[in-house]
């Protein structure tokens, strides 16, 4: 399969709409994809082992969400990079040291854009006195009590839990043996 053709069929400062025809099936039929900005997620944890989260409202689903400290990658801005402004942006914590996770494609079947994670342990609050971003609640969770949020469906965004589970299978968070048993507990009741 190949492409032949791209065309920006719409614009806006968030993303673009890119129709592409390619070489085989209807010359007449485009397909679509939204080209976006990558962008950074960051899995915080204190040195009292707890997830930095955000609270903030989302125009896009008209409610509050529960997430991780995100945002866009600027262009020309290594990822790494932009974890840390966010954190700080978003939180008023600082990471030192970070350790990459992984890249992912959020939708193959629409977006263009990657999401680079990041894991960071020891993160502190900024020494300067940063404050998080008017309108964003930072919420300190334990990761045993974040569990309990996925599963109650307070944390329900699907991009942000594949950071955490990374995060999970690397055992930054908790041993794999604590998880299965808190699953075991969890069954029983």
């Amino acid at each position: 399969m190949e492409i032949l053709k791209r065309d920006r069929v719409f614009s806006t400062p968030w993303f673009n709409i890119i129709a592409k025809t390619l070489n085989s099936g209807n010359p007449n039929e485009p397909y679509y994809a939204l080209e976006l900005h990558d962008y950074a997620v960051i899995v915080p944890l204190t040195p009292n082992q707890e997830l930095v989260l955000v609270r903030q409202y989302r125009p896009a689903v008209e409610t509050y969400t529960l997430e991780l400290p995100s945002g866009h990658v600027e262009p020309g801005e290594d990822p790494q990079n932009t974890a840390r402004r966010e954190l700080r942006e978003e939180t008023g914590y600082d990471a030192g040291e970070l350790e990459f996770l992984g890249d992912f494609v959020p939708d193959t079947g629409r977006f263009s854009n990657k999401m680079w994670c990041y894991f960071a342990p020891n993160v502190t609050p900024n020494a300067l006195g940063a404050r998080p971003e008017e309108n964003i609640e930072v919420i300190l969770c334990p990761p045993q009590d974040f569990l309990n949020l996925v599963r109650q469906n307070q944390f329900n965004h699907a991009l942000h839990l594949a950071p955490i589970l990374l995060a999970l299978l690397g055992e930054k968070l908790l041993p794999l043996e604590q998880i299965r048993m808190r699953e075991e507990n969890v069954n029983e009741s």
